[in-house]
């Protein structure tokens, strides 16, 4: 076993321990939900009061949002049927709604339609663009398994402004799609305090924006890169992708 396996292992290990020593995580883990914990240093350092968690998969990332801040309201956005139905059996005990955490089975892009979203043989490497060879090679058992079509909505047409409880977090996790579903975003980009997204280096999708080109948008858009975090890295040790966290400019380091 080489360092970087090792390395991986002991990420893998440091996970489990967290997810077992947590009983929201361990409720969760009984449904197949792997809560991502690897998010949690991030989100102990900032202050949210609501969560847009866009590309919610199973409900991942919203499991650690309210497990670091309760009291939050999480609104996630889910297009796929399957891991939809996942996280309403986290969140949604016996099909009660709740008032803290709301979920839209659609997709968020620029524009309002259906359109074909590529479901990979691990749905959470599911796009809105095709999956690349390159995808499979970087991370096996994730390529094209089929085709489905999904209902694709503006951010401003699930939500409206003043639901937007400040200071606000913008995650995305949508494979590729960051640029188009920002651009869905545009209309309350100025409600939105902190934005995490997962971007690429290399074209695991066809078409995709590239790290520097979402830097670029969400810096026009009046947002600073703060930090990179949860790189990710290929067999020759280059840079595959990251968790990029952004600002609103003139904000100083963010204290919980």
């Amino acid at each position: 076993m080489n360092g970087r396996s090792i390395k991986r292992r002991f990420k893998q290990l440091v996970k489990l321990f967290k997810v077992l020593s947590n009983r929201d995580y361990l409720y969760a883990l009984k449904s197949g939900v792997v809560a991502a914990v690897e998010h949690e240093s991030i989100l102990k350092n900032i202050s949210y009061a609501t969560v847009l968690d866009v590309g919610a998969n199973k409900g991942q990332f919203s499991l650690v949002a309210k497990s670091v801040r309760p009291e939050c309201k999480v609104i996630a956005f889910e297009p796929l049927a399957c891991p939809a139905s996942k996280y309403r059996s986290v969140f949604f005990s016996n099909n009660k709604l709740r008032s803290d955490v709301i979920l839209h089975n659609v997709a968020i892009g620029p524009e309002y339609g259906e359109t074909d979203i590529y479901v990979s043989k691990r749905d959470d490497s599911s796009s809105l663009l095709p999956i690349t060879q390159m995808q499979e090679e970087q991370f096996p058992g994730t390529g094209l398994e089929r085709v489905e079509k999904i209902k694709v909505r503006r951010l401003d047409s699930c939500i409206s402004e003043n639901a937007l409880k400040r200071p606000v977090l913008l995650k995305l996790d949508v494979q590729g799609y960051e640029l188009e579903a920002l651009k869905g975003c545009d209309s309350l980009l100025d409600r939105i305090d902190h934005v995490l997204a997962e971007c690429s280096f290399v074209e695991l999708y066809e078409g995709q924006a590239m790290a520097h080109q979402v830097i670029t948008y969400l810096q026009e858009a009046g947002f600073d890169l703060f930090g990179v975090y949860n790189i990710s890295f290929d067999r020759e040790g280059m840079p595959v992708q990251a968790d990029f966290f952004f600002v609103q400019d003139q904000q100083r380091r963010p204290t919980a």
